[in-house]
């Protein structure tokens, strides 16, 4: 095990030993859920998305995400998506549930109605460099933490001043080469926060 994750070290893929936090205070989803269905950041390690009111727009990355990043972690504790939906068009987001679940347990897909406002608001808490487009969709999903954090990268080596804030769902090679590497980065932290807790326990 020593030799394996040396070489996972060795390839960059645990560069770091802390995945960084890069905006500490995302706007929480209960203040923007119209529907009150008591889906929360806090204990939970959230990918989130805002899909916007172009539901064949929302559908393309919608499955990547899936196929690439839900797929591999839906079973493990703590892991959600949490999708941010218009409230005047939830119901056309129905199908695309129905398509996923197809192929898919959809228990970790929660699909949160906002009104536009509120979107914005929680979008714009994000601090990141990236915009919405006039439908409110954004092809980026974001990692928030169990804290409402949101975490990333802070030496990307493809980003402008390295900062990575989130990925790009049409890119595949994004989400299992940087996405999955960070969701796997943070999974390592809370299983060492785990081990050091129970040491501490045995020890009173």
């Amino acid at each position: 095990m020593p030799l394996v994750f040396y070489l996972f070290l060795s390839k960059g893929i645990y560069h770091y030993s802390n995945l960084p936090i890069l905006t500490k205070n995302v706007v929480p989803v209960e203040q923007v859920d119209v529907h009150k269905t008591k889906v929360t950041f806090d204990e939970k390690l959230t990918i989130l998305c805002f899909l916007g009111t172009d539901v064949q727009k929302a559908e393309a990355t919608l499955f990547n995400l899936n196929e690439t990043i839900y797929k591999r972690y839906y079973q493990k504790p703590f892991f959600q998506i949490i999708a941010i939906v218009p409230e005047q068009n939830k119901g056309e987001m129905k199908p695309i549930l129905d398509k996923l679940s197809q192929f898919t347990d959809v228990k970790g897909w929660n699909f949160i109605s906002a009104e536009p406002v509120a979107i914005d608001q929680m979008f714009e808490s994000l601090a990141s460099p990236f915009k919405m487009d006039e439908t409110q969709f954004s092809e980026y999903a974001f990692i928030v933490d169990k804290k409402g954090r949101l975490r990333g990268r802070k030496d990307d080596e493809d980003t402008e001043g390295g900062r990575l804030y989130g990925y790009n769902m049409k890119s595949v090679a994004i989400l299992k080469n940087k996405m999955k590497d960070d969701i796997d980065i943070i999974y390592y932290q809370l299983k060492k926060s785990a081990e050091k807790l129970k040491r501490r326990q045995r020890k009173v």
